[in-house]
């Protein structure tokens, strides 16, 4: 398999569910994606702001695995990068078998894993079906969220299509992703 790369980034200055490509976004530290709207230090996303608007931003930064996107175009979607709102779309690194706590080096940018996206309706409202495609079952019935992941902004820097991607696993006992 080729090594870890970025296949693409995104960002958008509006709530809205798909982000427009960039050429490089840049990485703040504590922050997020600079000019997204999803940046923060507290959370951005609408229905967790309603909730409480002082909880620490665990969704700085989304990345999604260019193979959920092959997956769904093979079931008949069209889905391309950016289109469910990821930041960074990767290939050849299977995000969601990541521990929390990875922390993913991408040129001088560091981002550490938080969970999992955990899918919502308006992935049915971009195309019908799409929530349930996204959704799967284990061997043991266990619900499997395959929207990608969430991380947030250790050491900030420019990310750009083609950067490599460094995994570096958390020391002592791995946790599984849980939403976010």
């Amino acid at each position: 398999m080729p090594n870890p790369t970025v296949l693409a980034v995104h960002s958008s200055p509006a709530h809205s569910f798909s982000k427009a490509p960039a050429l490089s976004i840049r990485l703040i530290a504590g922050f997020g994606v600079e000019g997204d709207a999803h940046a923060g230090e507290t959370v951005k996303h609408r229905s967790r702001v309603a909730r409480d608007p002082t909880q620490p931003n665990l969704r700085q930064v989304h990345l999604i695995h260019a193979e959920l996107h092959d997956e769904l175009n093979a079931a008949g979607f069209r889905v391309k990068p950016g289109d469910m709102g990821e930041n960074i779309t990767t290939r050849g690194l299977d995000l969601l078998a990541l521990p929390t706590g990875t922390r993913l080096v991408i040129g001088t940018a560091v981002i550490e894993v938080t969970g999992l996206r955990n899918p919502c309706v308006q992935l049915d409202r971009f195309q019908p079906g799409l929530m349930q495609a996204v959704l799967g079952r284990d061997t043991d019935g266990n619900l499997i969220r395959k929207a990608g992941i969430m991380g947030v902004v250790l050491t900030g820097g420019d990310v750009q299509t083609g950067d490599g991607i460094h995994v570096q696993m958390p020391e002592g006992e791995q946790r599984p992703l849980l939403p976010v």
